[in-house]
């Protein structure tokens, strides 16, 4: 019904205010139309892991602080959101912030003090396995993980709050670069069921924008919060997330101006767009790599016990390594990412000066492939052209997200490659809320997907063994070295011994291969000229979005 009053609405300003027929929808409006490929699995911080939903949570919640990209020195500064001002201690032992007083939630209720302390006690509770679960590392911690809420905050008044670190950490603002949540909302959830029971809850929100529907699979809109200490009429008042998995109907409609904003632009579609001289293409330094991903360990027997044992095709580093080696990365990066991608050899971009230039490639080599798969004890015994071990064929299935072309051509080449060395891969597709549940369970063997890099740089959350069960360590990788490394680059502040540790964890990961690393993608965005202020930095491209405005 939602979508048939927007379509309705949609006709009645073409008609009456476009007679012409002109390509570029809605001119009149302070909307922009956001096109993006899947829907998202939920609008709570709490568990927006993708990029998208990351974005959209970020607009309705409010940080503490605001993270923004310094061009001239490449490094994150910040400037007042929530807080209007903090200060640190001469140790650093401690953070006071002063918060705003004049910030409403959605239902009217202000928001306080005592909503940042619930925020940091939910993130942090094991029952709940919120995205930012054992993150909390400079915050004096319970054995579960979760922060001692007493030891860590002291609420002075209603508007300021003390946040007390642990000793001998090395805190920063990115410990409090978190979406702040209410709490007479969700303190009232059972934690035991909290992840069933706040699905059903309408979003009560304080950031600029206001949520205004979810029609699944259509569009998310939200529109502006007039309330908010950030609102400007002269700016944006709603955006449309429009969910259209089809690439190419989704630049069709980017091109008839339907779509105001576009991510992931392929290369062929280049000199299409500039011909078209209401669109602007930007690219965006890379921070973004799709990776195969191979569960180091074994999925039956962790369901079954909740221990580890290898995984019977990918438990191996040399098997990984050979995988590796087969295939064709530059061929995925000439087909669809041309000028705007390059190999990746591990998990740190290339934009960070700690990046390892130096590290082995392994570079497509089939013969080199089939030595290391030789080394493993896969061989193609019974001469039916598959590899086979111990009276187990190598064949195993291949799960990608629906609506992403370069991810199922990468797939497809991922098949033919393996078949070419006797590995049979069948690919299945499923949407990403389905898959990111399983990925959690460690149900599967193997899958495509992408990370952004964040910033500053952590590689914490993804490679060491403490996320083994939980996380982003999806594939359960684990190496006592890497750890170690780790745990020593969060401790130091000395920047050259930042580096040092992380291209020692690069050359670690390299040699293990808990995943493959395909490209890292330099993000073509393309948009309608019409919306103005936009930025682009390595940070996530709508960011700042309550600042566009529309050329009318």
């Amino acid at each position: 019904m939602k979508k048939k009053l927007f379509i309705t609405t949609l006709l009645f300003f073409v008609l009456v205010f476009l007679p012409s027929c002109s390509k570029i929808s809605d001119q009149s409006s302070n909307q922009v139309v956001i096109g993006i490929d899947s829907d998202i699995e939920s609008l709570n911080p709490l568990f927006s892991f993708s990029g998208f939903e990351n974005n959209i949570s970020e607009l309705l919640y409010l940080k503490l602080v605001q993270s923004d990209w310094d061009d001239e020195n490449g490094a994150l500064v910040y400037s007042p959101m929530l807080a209007k001002s903090w200060e640190w201690n001469n140790d650093s032992t401690f953070v006071t912030f002063y918060l705003r007083d004049d910030v409403l939630w959605s239902d009217s209720q202000k928001v306080t003090a005592e909503d940042v302390v619930f925020s940091y006690d939910i993130y942090s509770d094991e029952k709940i396995e919120s995205k930012l679960y054992d993150t909390f590392n400079n915050f004096a911690l319970e054995e579960s993980r979760h922060i001692k809420i007493e030891d860590s905050f002291e609420i002075i008044d209603p508007y300021t709050l003390k946040i007390n670190f642990k000793k001998n950490s090395i805190p920063s603002l990115i410990d409090v670069d978190l979406p702040i949540i209410p709490k007479h909302i969700f303190g009232k959830i059972n934690r035991e069921k909290f992840t069933t029971l706040e699905k059903d809850i309408t979003p009560v929100t304080n950031g600029p924008f206001n949520f205004t529907s979810w029609d699944k699979n259509q569009s998310i809109i939200l529109t502006a919060n007039k309330n908010s200490f950030m609102y400007n009429p002269n700016n944006i008042q709603k955006i449309i997330f429009k969910i259209v998995p089809d690439y190419t109907s989704r630049i069709t409609q980017l091109k008839k101006g339907e779509i105001d904003y576009m991510e992931d632009i392929r290369t062929d579609d280049i000199p299409s767009l500039r011909s078209l001289d209401f669109i602007q293409l930007s690219a965006l330094p890379p921070r973004e790599y799709d990776y195969i991903g191979w569960n180091n360990i074994d999925p039956e027997y962790f369901k079954k016990s909740n221990k580890t044992k290898p995984n019977k095709f990918f438990g191996d580093p040399l098997v990984r390594k050979a995988l590796t080696f087969a295939v064709n990365r530059q061929e995925i990066i000439d087909e669809y990412l041309g000028d705007y991608g390059q190999i990746a050899f591990g998990p740190v971009s290339p934009i960070f000066r700690s990046s390892f230039a130096e590290i082995d490639p392994l570079k497509y080599n089939l013969d080199s492939a089939r030595f290391y798969l030789s080394k493993a004890g896969w061989t193609d015994s019974n001469k039916d052209g598959v590899l086979d071990k111990n009276g187990l064929n190598f064949s195993f299935n291949f799960y990608i997200t629906n609506g992403n072309p370069r991810r199922e051509f990468a797939s497809t080449l991922l098949k033919n490659n393996l078949k070419s060395i006797g590995i049979n891969v069948e690919i299945k597709k499923m949407d990403l809320q389905v898959l990111m549940p399983k990925l959690f369970e460690k149900e599967i063997d193997a899958w495509m997907l992408g990370w952004v890099v964040g910033m500053p740089l952590d590689m914490y959350i993804f490679w060491h063994t403490s996320s083994e069960v939980s996380q982003l360590n999806f594939t359960s990788y684990s190496n006592k070295k890497v750890d170690k490394y780790l745990e020593q680059y969060k401790k130091t502040k000395s920047e050259k011994i930042k580096d040092e540790l992380a291209k020692k964890i690069q050359s670690l990961i390299n040699n293990d291969q808990p995943v493959t690393f395909l490209y890292w993608i330099q993000n073509l965005v393309a948009y309608n000229k019409r919306i103005q202020n936009l930025k682009i930095t390595p940070l996530e491209p709508i960011h700042y979005c309550w600042n566009w405005t529309v050329n009318k």
